[in-house]
Order: structure tokens, then C-alpha cells, then sequence
């Protein structure tokens, strides 16, 4: 069998039931993108409604797969999978929804092939902009991102923005620890801070989705937000000794909160022909429950 050869950037794509609803950000994304890609649709369960509708955009898009996690369930597990699923040197974490512009994935891929670890797409810097969506959390990430900036240092005024490139062996070797909400893109930026990693942003415009409900979980997701924030201010150190410290927060992050995840930090990524197998077979991985929105 002859090996595909890898594409230049994996767009990865957390989705929950989606439906019909993920066609339109699909087309959009294929259509804004120069670059050679892939797209990967990551869902926690073979019986996604997701899934269908991507099946039936492949049949005429190769370049758009969908994968079901064996991480666990939610957002972050589904990141962490798709990042191991993907075959690009660079991964870019999108959304579902279409809340995103599609028309910046190439220069964020481009900023990490010049160097950097971490390209975000930034709502809060000169040019930025987020149109919608609820005020309180608005307001707290544009606060986090704004203080982030200025006095840890970090590369970007919107660490908490989802919407970033990422050098996937930069991930590799610093390992991905959440396993709640979206806060993996704070986590990976706080990550290239310790390390003195760089880290760069270009503007953009965040528009509400139009269709469908985000359940984005404020208060209980909170807790993990602050701790990457506070992991963000502490000193440079060398990649040991900051996977042993991520491995820290994520033992004292089990402690308190009642029901966290504790499965293993570091599994091994699945093989695409083990991911693309899931969609058509096999069982669900556990009760399915919303992928909210950054």
C-alpha cells in the first residue's frame, strides 16, 4: 500500500452533534485555504450525528476525514486526539461552529513554519475583534489575555483564544495535560512561555455562532482556566522539570474538583487507519456530552 504523503497543515475539528450544521464551516474553511490540508472531524461517538454528514463531504472532499476519540469524553480529550491523529508537521485547532476565520489558517501556519510554537489568532489585539457572545466571559478573557501579555510575557494578548497553529513536535514533547474544557490553548501557551518558546498572534475577527446553543460550562471550568494562568507566571525551566510541574497541577487539580478525568497524561496516538476504522464500527466511549465552545 503506498503512504499518502503528509499534507502541510491538520485542521483539527472537535464536534458534538453537529449535524448539517458542520457542512457550511467546512466548505468555508476548503475554500479559504491555499495551503495542502487536511481536516480532521474528531467526535467522542460512532453515533454522532456529526459523523454522516462528513462522510457524505468526504465522498467528494478526500481531504476531510472524521475520527471517533478513545481519549475520554468533551472538548479537551477530543484536541489531545485529533493533535495525535493528525499527519501535518503544524495542527490548527478550529471549531465547529464557524465562529472562526477560516481565511487566517494559512498565516498561522506560515507563522509556524518561520519558528514559533504558537500561532494565535488574537480577538484582542490591534485589528481584533469579538463580535457576540456572553459578556461576563468576554470580559474575563479579555482580562486574562490583556494581563497574560503584559506581565507574563507570553507572545499574544488572547492566550485563551482556541483558535491557534500549533509546531506538533513542540506539543509532542511538551505533552497536552487538560482534559476539561478548551483550555488546552492556554495550557500550550503557557507551556512555550516556561520554556522561552516563541510565540506569536495575527488579528482576527471572532463572530457568535448563528446556529445551535453553545454550552460553554463559566463556573465549572473556571478552576482549570487558573491554574494554567498561574503556571504561566512561573520561571523558565527545561522540559523535564515542566512536564513534571504540568503533572503537579494535574494531580492537584484531581483533588478538589469531584468527577475529574484521571486517565493517563501521555497515551500514545491512535494510527489513521485505528481512527477512520472508529467512525464505522466499534462501540460508543461512554454517554456522549457537549463539546462547548471556546
Amino acid at each position: 500500500m503506498v503512504a499518502r504523503p503528509s499534507p502541510r497543515v491538520s485542521v483539527v475539528i472537535p464536534a458534538y452533534n453537529e449535524g448539517e450544521g458542520i457542512e457550511a464551516p467546512l466548505a468555508r474553511l476548503l475554500e479559504s485555504m491555499q495551503l495542502d490540508c487536511e481536516v480532521v472531524v474528531v467526535v467522542d461517538f460512532p453515533e454522532d450525528n456529526t459523523v454522516p454528514v462528513v462522510r457524505r463531504f468526504a465522498a467528494t472532499e478526500p481531504r476531510v476525514r472524521a475520527v471517533v476519540s478513545t481519549y475520554g469524553r468533551g472538548p479537551a480529550n477530543a484536541i489531545r486526539y485529533g493533535i495525535d491523529a493528525a499527519r501535518a508537521p503544524t495542527v490548527v485547532v478550529t471549531m465547529a461552529d464557524g465562529c472562526d476565520d477560516p481565511r487566517q489558517i494559512d498565516e498561522l501556519v506560515r507563522l509556524v513554519e518561520r519558528g514559533v510554537v504558537v500561532a494565535a489568532a488574537s480577538r484582542y489585539m490591534p485589528g481584533g475583534q469579538q463580535v457576540g457572545g456572553p459578556l461576563v466571559k468576554s470580559a474575563m478573557s479579555r482580562a486574562a489575555g490583556r494581563s497574560l501579555h503584559m506581565l507574563a510575557r507570553v507572545g499574544t494578548r488572547d492566550a485563551t483564544n482556541s483558535f491557534k497553529a500549533y509546531d506538533r513536535e513542540f506539543v509532542r514533547q511538551v505533552g497536552i495535560h487538560s482534559r476539561d474544557g478548551f483550555e488546552i490553548g492556554l495550557e500550550l501557551t503557557a507551556k512555550a512561555r516556561r520554556l522561552g518558546r516563541p510565540v506569536a498572534e495575527i488579528p482576527t475577527i471572532w463572530l457568535d455562532r448563528t446556529a445551535g446553543k453553545s454550552n460553554f460550562k463559566l463556573l465549572q471550568w473556571i478552576p482549570h482556566y487558573l491554574r494554567w494562568y498561574r503556571f504561566a507566571f512561573r520561571p523558565r525551566v527545561d522540559v523535564d522539570t515542566l512536564r513534571a510541574e504540568a503533572q503537579a497541577l494535574v494531580q492537584e487539580r484531581d483533588r478538589p474538583i469531584a468527577g475529574a478525568e484521571t486517565d493517563a497524561v501521555a497515551p500514545s496516538g491512535p494510527s489513521h487507519e485505528q481512527s477512520e476504522e472508529k467512525v464505522s464500527g466499534g462501540e460508543p466511549v461512554g454517554h456522549p456530552v457537549p463539546h462547548e465552545r471556546n
